[in-house]
C-alpha cells in the first residue's frame, strides 16, 4: 500500500514555474507563426538586425560542433495573442531547427544584446541536442515508472497515469544542466556575433527566479548569470 500511495502522490500535478527560455515539448508548425519586425524596447538595434548577425554565427557553430545535423535555423515570432514572455527551440516536420520568440518577450527586452543572448541560448539547445535528449529521457522515465507500477498490480488507469508522470520526471532529469550548457554556448554565440552577452544576461535579473526547485526545469537565475560571466572571461 505504501508503494501505491507514493505513486498516487507523484500523480499530483506539480506547480509550473514561469520560464523565459525553454525548449518546447512538442513540434511546432511554421505555418503557425509570422515573422514580425521588432517593436520592443530594443528597436534601436532592430530585431531583424540581431537575427542577421546572430543566425550565421549560430549556423557556423552548429556545423563546426555537429555531424549530420540540420543547421539551417529559422527565426520566428509567435504573434498569437496572450502568449507569455518566452522563447524556445523546436524543429518543424522536416527537421529544420526553429527558434521562436513571443511578442511579449521582445517587448520586455531592453536592448539588442538581450535578444542576441536569448537567440544564442536557443540555438545552443539545438547544437547540444537537448531536445532529442529530453525526449529520450522522457521515454525512459515513462517506461521505468509504468513498469514499476504495473509490477505492483496496479489497474490500467494508474499505469497510464504513471506513463505521463514518468515521462515528466524523465524529461526533467537533466533540464537544469541543459539550460546551463545552453547559457555557456549561447554566450559564445552572442559574443562571436558582436554582442555583449554579459549585458544580455541582465535579462535574468528582471525575470522571476525559479530558485533551486526540486524537479524544476530551470536553474536559479544567479547560477545562469555566473556561468555567463565565467564563459565571458575566456574571451
Amino acid at each position: 500500500m505504501l508503494f501505491r500511495f507514493l505513486i498516487l502522490a507523484a500523480l499530483v500535478p506539480l506547480a509550473a514555474c514561469q520560464t523565459t527560455t525553454a525548449s518546447a515539448p512538442e513540434k511546432a508548425s511554421a505555418a503557425s507563426f509570422e515573422p514580425l519586425p521588432f517593436r520592443g524596447a530594443a528597436s534601436t538595434a532592430g530585431f531583424s538586425t540581431v537575427v542577421a548577425r546572430v543566425e550565421p554565427v549560430a549556423e557556423r557553430e552548429c556545423r563546426r560542433r555537429t555531424r549530420g545535423v540540420n543547421c539551417d535555423y529559422k527565426i520566428l515570432v509567435d504573434d498569437r495573442p496572450n502568449q507569455p514572455s518566452n522563447a524556445y527551440q523546436t524543429v518543424d516536420k522536416e527537421g529544420r531547427p526553429l527558434i521562436v520568440f513571443t511578442k511579449a518577450l521582445l517587448n520586455e527586452a531592453q536592448n539588442g544584446d538581450e535578444i542576441a543572448f536569448v537567440m544564442g541560448h536557443e540555438a545552443a539547445h539545438h547544437i547540444e541536442g537537448h531536445l532529442q535528449s529530453t525526449q529520450t529521457n522522457a521515454a525512459v522515465g515513462a517506461l521505468i515508472l509504468s513498469g514499476l507500477v504495473a509490477a505492483s498490480g496496479a489497474d490500467p488507469s494508474l499505469i497510464s497515469n504513471a506513463v505521463d508522470v514518468g515521462a515528466m520526471l524523465g524529461s526533467r532529469t537533466y533540464s537544469k544542466q541543459y539550460e546551463l550548457e545552453a547559457d555557456r554556448l549561447g554566450t559564445i554565440i552572442a559574443h562571436n556575433a558582436g554582442f555583449d552577452p554579459i549585458r544580455g544576461a541582465v535579462f535574468f535579473q528582471r525575470i522571476p527566479d525559479p530558485g533551486d526547485a526540486f524537479l524544476g526545469t530551470h536553474p536559479p537565475n544567479q547560477d545562469r548569470i555566473r556561468i555567463v560571466h565565467q564563459t565571458a572571461r575566456g574571451f
